[in-house]
């Protein structure tokens, strides 16, 4: 591949990177907000949150450094994208299982990213993303290791909400 079309390939891939990540702090607000009764949960995506919103501002920098801007349109796409936890009947559970598909797939984005970024000669851009890489791979173990007392949790709780309880956040999805 020639370094014109490595570097353009590297740019599109941060592009996609940061829509990807403004999509995943969305969700992990959401989520955030939604499982207070949840609180090792919560916290956790809090946490991820912040993180993501570093790694927002990392891309940003590649981007600047390659006197490129994000794509708007990409952003916006990517924002209207459902998200696959509203397809599974436990809205908590669904969030969880999506959560952790989405952490997989950032993993092997920035594995992308980071070579593409030391094929076309951007070893610092490759540093930052290897940070935001080394976060993602934390989030998906944590959720990996958890994912199972996350659902005893669920439906060891007396929360448990009926399929008619529409009031509650994590309610049977119709």
């Amino acid at each position: 591949m020639s370094p014109q079309t490595t570097r353009q390939a590297f740019i599109t891939g941060l592009r996609d990177a940061h829509a990807m990540e403004r999509k995943s702090l969305k969700w992990l607000e959401r989520q955030a907000e939604r499982t207070g009764s949840y609180r090792q949960f919560q916290d956790r995506m809090m946490a991820h949150a912040r993180e993501t919103r570093e790694q927002i501002q990392r891309i940003d920098r590649c981007l600047s450094e390659l006197d490129q801007r994000r794509s708007i349109m990409k952003d916006l796409t990517m924002s209207m994208f459902g998200a696959a936890s509203g397809l599974a009947d436990d809205m908590f559970l669904g969030a969880a299982v999506a959560r952790s598909a989405f952490e997989h797939y950032e993993v092997a984005a920035y594995r992308s990213l980071i070579v593409l970024a030391n094929n076309c000669g951007c070893g610092d851009a490759a540093a930052r993303l290897n940070k935001s890489l080394e976060e993602e791979k934390r989030m998906a173990e944590w959720i990996d290791d958890n994912v199972e007392e996350i659902t005893r949790t669920r439906f060891a709780s007396d929360e448990r909400p009926h399929e008619d309880d529409r009031t509650r956040p994590y309610h049977h999805a119709a």
